[in-house]
């Protein structure tokens, strides 16, 4: 396979499809992370061509007139509008990656692999850009230089703002799929991630228009990475020594996503109560009784009275620690503070 990352958007070709074989029944295999470099990087591509994604419009209005200029038009040819994406841009997936964490490895990428990257990029691509892109092969850590910092400057005007709204989306996906394993296993999940997924003889099959594959997760697993920015399809990373990777659109994109804190804030508090929907929307890491009392401005006695409340809705878990009681959002917790943004 000469690419990594395999698109599927627009119509696929009937006879190409990746299969990710894996053994029946072992839900071990199958993990979930979320990708900050993959939501920088279609991000780039909706600004490249808005027209084809309106679920990003809000977004795009609230995002364009603070764009650095000179570190997007290098994203953007690293990027491009379609097909192949580097690999360095993105580290292997996992729960708690971080977009710091992310750039900190993007700066520390190995020049080799870098290299055979920039290669395939110059082979897909013409004038201006594949010049541009043969420069960076040439002179692979002044470009890995260049590039961390673009990222970083392109994510601080474009994805960090918005980042809260946009991991409680990916993080509510998560939440709903788990329990779909648990309540009808891999099978049921699988068929339920997009049109273009589907499971049979122990295999996740996505189809694609360029790229047919057969991939043995047997022995690595299979991770799957909800995303918003590529709303419209299906990636795929397949090559070794990445984990094998599955790409899919987050549920409950809408056009209104990225509204503000504030709105969501209000959204939740007309169903729980202003102090209800503060602490569920906090809730996202594990905070002590103190920590949700303080956080909110209100008495620990009533904390501990509306933490009650939300435990018996079943949207907060709360778990002893020592001397500490520790609360932190179910995954019904996750799924409602995603169905209202």
């Amino acid at each position: 396979m000469d690419r990594n990352n395999a698109p599927v958007e627009g119509i696929e070709h009937p006879d190409h499809r990746v299969e990710f074989h894996l053994s029946p029944g072992d839900v071990e295999a199958v993990r979930f992370g979320i990708s900050p470099g993959h939501e920088l990087a279609h991000a780039v591509r909706v600004l490249l061509r808005p027209a084809a994604h309106p679920l990003q419009w809000g977004w795009l209005r609230a995002v364009r007139d603070r764009l650095p200029r000179d570190e997007f038009a290098l994203l953007a040819t690293v990027v491009g509008d379609d097909g192949y994406l580097p690999d360095f841009l993105t580290t292997a997936p996992r729960w708690d990656l971080t977009p710091e964490a992310e750039l900190d490895e993007l700066r520390a990428a190995p020049l080799d692999p870098m290299r055979v990257d920039f290669g395939k990029m110059v082979r897909r691509s013409a004038g201006a850009r594949r010049k541009a892109l043969g420069e960076m092969q040439d002179r692979p850590a002044r470009a890995r230089d260049m590039i961390a910092d673009a990222w970083g400057a392109v994510w601080d005007a474009a994805l960090a703002p918005v980042w809260p709204q946009l991991e409680r989306l990916l993080r509510a996906d998560i939440a709903v799929r788990g329990r779909t394993i648990a309540s009808a296993g891999i099978a049921g999940m699988a068929g339920d991630l997009h049109p273009q997924v589907t499971w049979g003889e122990g295999a996740v099959r996505v189809s694609l228009r360029r790229h047919s594959e057969q991939v043995d997760c047997r022995g690595s697993g299979l991770v799957l990475v909800p995303s918003v920015m590529s709303s419209w399809g299906c990636m795929v990373l397949t090559e070794a020594p990445a984990q094998p990777t599955l790409f899919y659109p987050a549920r409950g994109v809408t056009a209104g996503w990225a509204r503000d804190i504030a709105e969501t804030t209000e959204a939740l508090g007309a169903l729980l109560g202003p102090a209800r929907a503060g602490i569920l929307l906090r809730a996202g890491a594990a905070r002590t009784t103190s920590q949700v009392a303080q956080e909110a401005g209100i008495a620990i006695s009533t904390a501990s009275h509306h933490l009650a409340v939300l435990r018996g809705a079943g949207l907060i878990a709360s778990e002893r620690d020592g001397a500490r009681m520790l609360h932190l959002r179910t995954p019904l917790g996750e799924a409602m503070v995603g169905a209202v943004l």
